[in-house]
């Protein structure tokens, strides 16, 4: 199964099962919202790559209340409920069934931003992508990443791993839900946190930083420069 059908088939019961699947689920999408830096009563343009039904979407628009936001998904059912929750919004909110490796992103936006998609993309969307939320950002804005890491080690991701089934099981989540997400986890592309933040420097980002972690759920980014862009080499290959 590839990542549109299989959170397509999810998209019904996906909302109400997050806090379950996501232990640390508002500290992780604080992070998120933390993460954009961003003034106090301002109305910044936001592009949601990955947006899902909407989740982050909501809380960034609790913070920031005339924000206009751009959500995109492979998924139309995903989206289809992100349709719902702004159903009053009108063209605050714009909702973009599209492939964000390959269709026009638009822009300049204030933020660029992204929960628990981006993973599932090889090494080499992951950098690809990368270079298109720098491209899309105006001159000193910021893109956060709200998503799963691979631990440095193999017994450190098996434990990692282990740890978040266990926090899952004790929420009370049916067997049978478990096991679904579980099989979702196959689709899984992860990359090391400190090869991701590499890639952000070496496209030309500066103030990159992870400021949120707890197992393989991390939080992380950086701001475009208002200056003349100095990137450190090649976008490519892992950490050095």
């Amino acid at each position: 199964m590839d990542v549109k059908r299989a959170f397509d088939a999810a998209a019904p019961g996906y909302d109400g099962l997050r806090r379950q699947l996501i232990p640390c689920f508002d500290d992780f999408y604080g992070a998120a919202v933390d993460g954009l830096d961003l003034p106090a009563g301002s109305a910044p343009r936001i592009l949601d790559l990955g947006a899902g039904t909407g989740l982050l979407a909501e809380r960034l628009l609790a913070r920031w209340p005339r924000a206009r936001l751009t959500l995109i998904d492979l998924s139309p059912d995903m989206l289809a409920r992100a349709r719902e929750r702004f159903g009053g919004r009108g063209a605050q909110v714009e909702v973009r069934v599209a492939d964000y490796l390959a269709d026009p992103l638009g822009g300049p936006y204030d933020a660029v931003v992204s929960a628990l998609s981006i993973h599932h993309l090889p090494d080499g969307g992951k950098r690809a992508l990368f270079r298109r939320a720098f491209e899309a950002l105006r001159p000193g804005g910021v893109l956060v990443d709200a998503d799963n890491v691979l631990a440095p080690t193999p017994r450190l991701a098996a434990r990692d791993r282990a740890l978040w089934i266990a926090r899952v099981r004790e929420s009370g989540i049916a067997e049978a839900e478990l096991a679904a997400a579980l099989r979702r986890t196959r689709l899984d592309v992860l990359a090391p946190l400190d090869a991701q933040l590499a890639w952000l420097r070496r496209i030309g980002f500066v103030d990159v930083d992870c400021t949120y972690k707890w197992l393989h759920f991390a939080v992380f980014g950086g701001r475009r420069p208002r200056g003349p862009v100095r990137r450190r080499g090649a976008a490519t290959g892992a950490a050095g």
